[in-house]
């Protein structure tokens, strides 16, 4: 940096925060480090005591915070700057909307409801290369149109190219430099329930299972197509799958009939359709007899233990909005969902701003 008078500042970086002090009404920042003088600042700084000004000397090879956040927002987003054009205050690009540059930060927010994703390993490659940083929410996850997913920013007021370049290089590398975040919108869906269970085929309890379902599912761009109840025959469950799957269903809910019992033959049921299973059993409380299977034309269809009933959360609310953004779910996934996947039943539950399925 150098020092320069007030006077001849327009068009120069302020390298520091500089300071109003109006005894008994208000103390704080009226030009921020970063800011860019304009001529109408000059009487300002001039009636604020400043009249000279350490503002940013620039040298070839290094970058201002703003230019350098930019980059940062590429490598989350994708795209240039030219392609993603700014929309008033923000920028729109890849159905997230990025806040222009300011002190050297950028955020992302989604514009439309779908499932955020995030590339770990990429997003930790730049986070150890130092004097940069990015911060996102949890992938995986759903979020809603106006939900903040993530800011970045230089550290330093300026930084070398070279710096940001090593940066670039290392997710080139570690994924081919695509995108280190993506928003999956929800993709509409037609969906079968099939409760199983000879308690309620044959009347001597009402159904509160599909209930709950139809709750869940009414936050999302979905329709169901059928309700079928079934008794304890997996011949009679696998073909209820079979005729949902005939008139369109691209997701199938098969309720009951999970645990080891010998009457409960949901599992084989779903084996014989022809579905094949990615998992039967996951690492998640709530949510342990869950079971997660694939057709050959891609539709989910999935086995439903009893305390999606009555747990306000459980696995199937952290594996339903991937099946409905058409982001497919692996068993090796599955198992990672261990670590977080205890839901601690809150007595006023703020999921998904919590620790569960994290």
């Amino acid at each position: 940096m150098k020092v320069i008078s007030t006077k001849d500042a327009v068009g120069c970086i302020l390298c520091h925060d500089i300071t109003q002090i109006i005894k008994g009404q208000t103390k704080g920042p009226v030009f921020r480090k970063g800011h860019i003088v304009t001529e109408e600042d000059i009487p300002v700084l001039l009636r604020v005591g400043k009249e000279n000004l350490y503002v940013w000397e620039p040298k070839e090879g290094m970058l201002h915070e703003d230019e350098g956040a930019e980059i940062l927002r590429q490598f989350c987003q994708g795209g240039s700057r030219k392609e993603a054009a700014f929309e008033g205050e923000k920028k729109c690009f890849r159905y997230m909307s990025a806040s222009r540059a300011s002190e050297g930060k950028i955020e992302l927010t989604a514009e439309m409801d779908g499932l955020f994703k995030v590339d770990k390993k990429a997003l930790y490659e730049v986070n150890s290369q130092g004097e940069m940083m990015i911060a996102t929410r949890h992938g995986n996850t759903e979020v809603r149109k106006g939900d903040k997913l993530a800011g970045m920013r230089v550290i330093p007021l300026v930084i070398s190219r070279e710096k940001m370049d090593k940066a670039g290089d290392a997710i080139r590398q570690e994924n081919g430099g695509k995108p280190i975040l993506s928003l999956l919108p929800f993709v509409p869906k037609r969906v079968a329930v099939i409760t199983t269970g000879s308690e309620v085929y044959k009347g001597r309890i009402k159904d509160t299972f599909t209930p709950v379902l139809e709750e869940k599912l009414g936050h999302y761009p979905v329709t169901i197509i059928s309700r079928t109840v079934c008794d304890d025959d997996p011949q009679m469950v696998t073909d209820a799958i079979r005729g949902a799957l005939e008139m369109g269903a691209d997701l199938v809910l098969c309720t009951g009939g999970m645990s080891v019992d010998p009457d409960d033959r949901t599992p084989l049921a779903i084996r014989n359709s022809g579905a094949k299973i990615v998992a039967y059993g996951a690492p998640v409380l709530p949510g342990a007899m869950f079971l997660l299977s694939y057709m050959e034309g891609g539709q989910a269809v999935m086995g439903l233990p009893g305390c999606v009933m009555y747990a306000k959360r459980t696995i199937f609310d952290l594996v339903l909005p991937r099946v409905l953004a058409d982001d497919p779910v692996t068993k090796e996934e599955l198992a990672t969902l261990g670590e977080g996947g205890l839901c601690l039943n809150c007595p006023v539950c703020t999921y998904p701003n919590c620790g569960f399925g994290k």
